[in-house]
């Protein structure tokens, strides 16, 4: 199985904390999703003997599109692949584009998931990550939108300067009391040349603290598994049957293609980027050459990745599948390495499986980079 996922290069404002490519322009919408649709068509080769499973709408902001556009996009995905007779078809939305006549046309066509991007119920909090809606148009959105979709996940962010436990709770408690069947969180992270990191470097706001983050992670993880929840990955939370499809096909290492300016690929043994830039981005693609960049991965490359994704993953990492994949001199240096972080008791042994206990669960990140290999071909 393998996944589509197109990204929609548009929003109306920048959040503060964003460093995805992205304009507030909306000038070029027609010309990039020809573009979008002609990409498409360029790459069919690279997937003619995989089934497609999993069409991610990702940005920028896909709600910004009408249906209609969407509605094209998905057509020509079926017209150029082979698609599996269920797919997971997710959109990502801002709860202001979700009035109740979008949230029917979108139902009557082929997106069968909505990823809602509230990140908190908040006004403060949205304030200050400048977004776009509102606290109300937030529980609204999810409210209208569980009326017609059954496949609805929220995105919350944790460790927002100001955002004391207390807060962080009532987050999650609301978020319980709507019902969506699948919840992401994600630390709240300040990425350079971002607004966030400009505000916190000039002392308007304050800095990003790791501890106050780890504390509200470990809150999330009590309450949503104690609600039912399982941490299938280190930022989902999904009840049984509805674990992301997409999220899982990066965390598996499965073949992958992005589409749209700013996308990324993977097939496995190569990772490629478009350019990320509207205007150089429609016109190769209109000249009919993909403007990408590629890297060639050494299997050194691919144990380090492997080794990150699966950490993250309620999976962990398989000592059979690194010996047969990889072999023995990596299996035998990731045994070693490991040893300490399981006397230490962040990682433990089950079988052949290689996991985060809870204790080392926030910090899955860094554990996996102390495993990694650096000097083997």
């Amino acid at each position: 199985m393998a996944s589509i996922y197109i990204h929609i290069p548009f929003c109306k404002q920048a959040c503060h904390y964003c460093d995805f490519h992205f304009s507030t322009s909306m000038g070029k919408k027609e010309a990039m999703i020809q573009a979008l649709i002609h990409e498409l068509e360029l790459r069919k080769e690279e997937f003619k003997n995989k089934t497609v499973d999993c069409i991610y709408f990702g940005g920028g902001t896909p709600s910004v599109l009408e249906t209609e556009e969407i509605n094209l996009l998905i057509q020509n995905v079926y017209r150029h692949y082979q698609m599996s007779k269920t797919p997971e078809i997710t959109l990502e939305a801002n709860p202001d584009d979700l009035s109740e006549t979008k949230i029917i046309t979108l139902h009557d066509s082929e997106i069968n998931r909505l990823s809602i991007g509230v990140q908190s119920f908040f006004e403060k909090d949205l304030r200050l990550m400048n977004r776009a809606h509102t606290a109300t148009e937030a529980l609204t959105s999810i409210q209208l939108a569980t009326n017609y979709f059954t496949n609805c996940t929220i995105d919350l962010i944790y460790g927002i300067p100001g955002m004391d436990a207390s807060r962080w709770i009532e987050n999650i408690e609301q978020a319980l009391q709507l019902g969506v069947p699948h919840i992401s969180a994600y630390a709240l992270t300040v990425e350079p040349k971002t607004a966030l990191e400009k505000f916190i470097r000039e002392g308007s706001i304050a800095p990003v603290e790791d501890e106050v983050a780890q504390e509200h992670h470990a809150i999330l993880v009590q309450k949503m598994e104690a609600a039912g929840y399982e941490n299938y990955e280190f930022s989902n939370f999904g009840k049984p049957g509805f674990h992301s499809k997409n999220n899982m096909s990066y965390w598996e290492g499965k073949s992958y293609i992005g589409i749209g300016p700013g996308a990324h690929s993977y097939d496995g043994k190569r990772r490629a980027w478009n350019v990320s830039n509207n205007p150089k981005y429609i016109q190769s693609i209109t000249k009919g050459v993909l403007p990408q960049e590629v890297e060639v991965l050494s299997t050194t490359d691919r144990y380090n990745e492997y080794v990150m994704t699966r950490l993250r993953t309620k999976r962990g990492v398989s000592l059979v599948e690194v010996k047969s994949d990889y072999g023995d001199s990596f299996h035998d240096y990731l045994v070693n390495q490991a040893q300490k972080h399981i006397e230490d008791h962040f990682l433990f042994l089950d079988g052949d499986r290689l996991y985060v206990t809870k204790k080392g669960k926030f910090l899955s990140d860094g554990l996996a980079s102390d495993l990694f290999l650096l000097n083997l071909g």
